[in-house]
């Protein structure tokens, strides 16, 4: 197959969307040749079958006019289309994708159904999801997948700290993401004595900056510095090392679907803990340790305490046992040839 993707970034820095660079790499490998549009293009290294094209950075007719005039005079470049979480995409350049015959799919996993995901969703052939609950437009177009967890990656070893709970979050910080949650388990757990750090990696947009703030202040208030807890974004690349430094990863996310991190934490050793619903079946037999009521605070630092007091085993047990459903359920080798079947039907 040869096949055009849409995506918003080839950059395997971006502390966001790095991840997507390995999937390049593995659609690459599935097809003859690949032409990606993007608007932002930074470090990346593909095989010689994978064109990068950016389109204009200002403008949004711009953009999709930019789209339509790569894709009609590419046409004959790619027999489908991936679109990857931007229905965008779709809105601006989907009647033309279909008056040029090509099959296309998109890849979603929000709980959000805009106007822009139902013209997206009226566009294509079939829409690849992460669980039942990432995609909540009911559509017979919908196929759950999994979500592309890399688990053929080198993890580094977990380092110990003996005495020392270790809590980590990644990810944006923006209220969406519940960071205020973690925030106050984290010192409801310094006030009960527990000896513990609590670092969130990850940018802060423009428009979330006064929410950072606003826990920093908080942090402030009770003597804790916020440079050590908010240190900003980190490249895609380093986040396996920062994760084999941790215990637990905290989530609160409020999108209603499977969080690609909380899956990298649980291949990389680390528990996660989390408030949203699509974990059930990553967490079937510890849910009453993993899972805790969304904005609750004090139960997230109960799970966690609960968590610390299990026998060293019992711990090792859990982690093995999330390792071995995400590499069932989520690795981005079968993946990719899933899509791809489904592309050519």
């Amino acid at each position: 197959m040869r096949l055009l993707i849409c995506t918003q970034a080839v950059d395997r820095t971006d502390p966001i969307l790095g991840f997507f660079h390995r999937w390049l790499e593995e659609f690459a490998k599935h097809c003859e040749q690949v032409v990606v549009v993007c608007l932002h293009k930074g470090d990346y290294a593909l095989p010689p079958n994978v064109k990068v094209i950016t389109l204009p950075q200002a403008g949004k007719i711009r953009r999709a006019a930019a789209l339509c005039r790569i894709s009609f005079a590419r046409r004959k470049e790619y027999d489908a289309v991936f679109v990857h979480m931007n229905p965008e995409y779709l809105v601006a350049a989907g009647w033309l994708w279909r008056l040029l015959h090509k099959r296309v799919a998109l890849w979603y996993t929000h709980k959000s159904v805009s106007l822009y995901v139902r013209v997206a969703h009226f566009f294509t052939e079939v829409v690849f999801t992460a669980s039942t609950e990432s995609f909540r437009l009911a559509s017979r177009k919908v196929r759950v997948v999994g979500h592309g967890i890399d688990t053929t990656r080198p993890v580094p070893p977990r380092t110990s700290a003996p005495g020392l709970v270790r809590l980590i979050t990644t990810g944006r910080i923006a209220p969406v993401k519940g960071i205020e949650v973690m925030v106050e388990a984290f010192l409801m757990l310094k006030a009960q004595g527990v000896n513990t750090t609590f670092v969130a990696y990850g940018p802060t947009l423009a428009p979330d900056a006064a929410y950072q703030e606003k826990l920093s202040e908080r942090l402030r208030a009770v003597g804790e510095n916020p440079a050590d807890i908010f240190p900003g974004a980190v490249a895609h690349d380093e986040l396996p090392l920062l994760r084999s430094q941790a215990d637990y990863l905290l989530h609160a996310s409020e999108t209603g679907s499977l969080d690609k991190n909380v899956l990298d934490a649980a291949m990389s050793g680390v528990v996660p803990v989390s408030s949203s619903e699509a974990y059930g079946e990553l967490f079937a037999g510890y849910e009453d340790l993993l899972q805790y009521p969304k904005g609750g605070a004090r139960a997230l630092a109960e799970r966690l305490v609960a968590l610390q007091a299990l026998p060293e085993e019992k711990r090792e047990e859990i982690r093995r046992t999330l390792r071995r459903r995400v590499e069932e359920s989520h690795g981005l080798a079968s993946l990719v040839p899933q899509m791809l079947s489904a592309l050519t039907l």
